[in-house]
């Protein structure tokens, strides 16, 4: 704890990454507001109750709580998403949570999820933060043994809600 206790002081964390060019058609890049529309098609593959316009509002929103896209391009075209901000709390400390994660379901296998979580687990690490976190819905199991046995995540909780409505 005395650890965390030193970090909580430091001000200033840069989780930004701008862009990266993995190779000649692969890149990996942060987005804004207004370059958020092309990577729906493949956030609506994760998020399918959302519309356009929900998704960009609701990101709108989340943006100045530190809400960050992180999306890979191939050929200069969304094929993977990560949406993702620094948190803090009692049980994990500072850390980065990771909201969305999800590659076009038709580049699946190729290793672009591997490769923006692996970008995310280096801001961590590059901000001294204790790790990343996610949560992954039940059903989906091929997403679970991504996390398990290629990143090496633990599982360590269920996820509990209650709609109010």
């Amino acid at each position: 704890m005395p650890n965390d206790y030193k970090r909580s002081e430091r001000v200033t964390i840069n989780m930004k990454i701008g862009e990266i060019s993995i190779s000649d058609i692969l890149k990996i890049k942060t987005l804004g507001v207004d370059e958020l529309e092309q990577a729906f098609p493949i956030v609506c593959q994760l998020r399918t109750h959302l519309t356009l316009g929900e998704y960009i509002a609701l990101v709108k929103t989340m943006q100045p709580k530190g809400y960050q896209v992180l999306c890979l391009f191939e050929n200069d075209k969304v094929v993977a998403y990560a949406g993702f901000a620094k948190q803090v709390n009692l049980y994990d400390g500072h850390h980065i949570w990771v909201d969305d994660l999800v590659t076009d379901k038709n580049k699946q296998g190729k290793g672009y999820g591997k490769l923006l979580l692996s970008h995310i687990e280096k801001l961590a690490k590059d901000n001294a933060l204790n790790r990343v976190v996610l949560s992954s819905g039940l059903q989906r199991e091929d997403a679970h043994g991504f996390y398990e046995k290629t990143m090496r995540y633990n599982k360590t909780s269920y996820v509990f809600k209650k709609d109010m409505h």
